[in-house]
């Protein structure tokens, strides 16, 4: 399985992010903060999500990519697009809920010049409430997802002193 990578690009304020190799919460700081920066684009119109290309993607960027979602709805009015062609990867989201805050289609995005977000560093106690935050949106989307994490959140929150 290859490293992850978080790709992105953007035209007139339409966003394309396209998630590659096994993305893990190394990306998370890193991720969250381009969601903000996205949603305060002053022309932001739409965003499709690309997982066509992610071998594994993990809890908390599952919960980055949820919050996307809801706040997309929230903030503009519309259900961002969820491209989605992979079984294990589609079994995954449906089973998180993801079909009731995305427009899931199968397909493919072309990007023809992406930027690659870069890993972030950031203190532990940071990263553990963007950790906690994540897991939160997740648990919101469905009552199975309450149960799924909420040892891990206690613990979480238990290790934040």
């Amino acid at each position: 399985m290859q490293p992850g990578k978080i790709l992105f690009a953007e035209h007139e304020g339409s966003f394309i992010i396209k998630l590659v190799g096994d993305v893990r919460l190394t990306l998370c700081t890193s991720f969250d903060e381009f969601l903000e920066r996205m949603f305060s684009h002053p022309k932001f119109l739409s965003v499709v999500v690309d997982l066509n290309d992610a071998d594994g993607i993990d809890s908390t960027t599952l919960g980055l990519l949820a919050k996307l979602a809801i706040q997309s709805q929230k903030r503009f009015g519309f259900r961002p697009v969820l491209l989605c062609s992979k079984e294990d990867i589609l079994r995954i989201i449906t089973s998180m809920g993801f079909d009731e805050v995305f427009e899931v289609q199968q397909g493919t995005s072309q990007i023809a010049s992406a930027a690659e977000l870069p890993t972030r560093q950031e203190p532990e106690d940071a990263v553990r409430q963007r950790i906690i935050c994540a897991h939160k949106v997740l648990m919101d989307l469905r009552a199975e997802n309450r149960l799924r994490f909420q040892e891990l959140i206690k613990a979480l929150e238990a290790s934040s002193g």
